[in-house]
């Protein structure tokens, strides 16, 4: 297994679910540095919630929004280039909720974390993390504006919950579970985390 990829659109707390198995013994976290962190104090404290690199169109890790059209080496490419060191990769892009079908078919080995939450959360919840005054990563070049944004929202929540049950996902309520399906050491205990108690829906596609 070289990837674990996640899918979820912006504001579904699914860089909560990355955090909380980042620092698993099994995953190479050479993909952090400083300038790819962001602190938010959305749930009341000021908390790293932003960490790694984010694959979408016009981000820093651009992808195309066409992954169809591109071999499994090339995406392979994009994907590690963000990465020097050893153990397994996660590749986290909101887009990746429209090509959940195309993923599973080209790296059958690799699981799929999808995150949801309802669209009027999402947005919401985005917005309060900070808007398009995010500084890491940025989304303005491809979501543009609030209008678009709310429109995207719908169509990836939309597209990953049908492929959520299409696939049979495997519902899990903490990153304890979560990282027992993945095949992952546990991570530290300071990283516990229910999804119950974060009002998110967890699944993976294996």
């Amino acid at each position: 297994m070289k990837y674990i990829f996640v899918a979820g659109a912006p504001g579904s707390k699914w860089s909560s679910v990355v955090k909380n198995i980042y620092y698993s013994p099994s995953i190479d976290t050479s993909d952090y540095s400083d300038e790819r962190t962001y602190y938010h104090d959305a749930s009341g404290e000021m908390q790293l919630m932003h960490l790694g690199a984010y694959f979408d169109p016009g981000m820093e890790s651009n992808l195309p929004e066409n992954l169809e059209d591109y071999s499994k080496e090339q995406l392979e490419e994009i994907f590690d280039k963000e990465f020097n060191g050893e153990g397994v990769r996660i590749v986290k892009s909101h887009i990746f909720c429209n090509h959940i079908d195309f993923i599973k078919k080209t790296w059958p080995d690799c699981p799929i974390v999808t995150v949801l939450r309802s669209n009027d959360s999402c947005l919401g919840w985005w917005v309060r993390c900070g808007h398009f005054n995010i500084t890491y990563p940025k989304y303005d070049k491809y979501y543009k504006d609030l209008k678009s944004m709310a429109k995207i929202i719908d169509n990836q929540n939309t597209d990953l919950e049908d492929a959520t049950f299409r696939h049979k996902a495997h519902r899990v309520y903490n990153n304890n579970r979560l990282a027992l399906i993945l095949g992952i050491q546990q991570p530290a205990d300071t990283y516990r985390q229910s999804y119950i108690d974060n009002d998110i829906n967890v699944s993976v596609i294996v």
